[in-house]
């Protein structure tokens, strides 16, 4: 059984890797090396829970369907340039640029998800 902290870890891990492939695919996002992804990761995290937890006071869900889809989309895009200016080694380049690392990333946690999916 997986505790807590494993999984914690885990997870930071790979939303490290996501993050670091992306800032080696030039879509947007730089990342200095993987020691600046796993930063990352950690106030990406903090600023979108931070961030969900706001916009829920004010009664503002994400949704469902194109429309949530689109709105996550922006919300993970400021997500990544307030990240920005907390991590050093991190660079987003405009809001185009977050627009479309937000896509990249969301991609490429898909595709990692799959792949350790067929081995777990």
């Amino acid at each position: 059984m997986i505790t807590a902290i494993t999984s914690f870890i885990i997870t930071l891990l790979v939303s490290a890797l996501v993050i670091w492939i992306v800032g080696r695919l030039n879509l947007g996002l730089e990342i200095d090396g993987f020691g600046s992804a796993i930063i990352a990761a950690l106030v990406i995290a903090i600023v979108t829970a931070i961030l969900l937890w706001l916009l829920s006071l004010v009664g503002l869900g994400l949704g469902a369907g194109w429309i949530g889809a689109i709105i996550s989309l922006i919300v993970s895009a400021i997500v990544l340039m307030i990240s920005d200016k907390f991590v050093s080694g991190m660079r987003v380049r405009g809001f185009g640029g977050a627009i479309i690392a937000a896509i990249a990333i969301a991609v490429v946690n898909w595709i990692l998800a799959w792949v350790i999916g067929m081995f777990v």
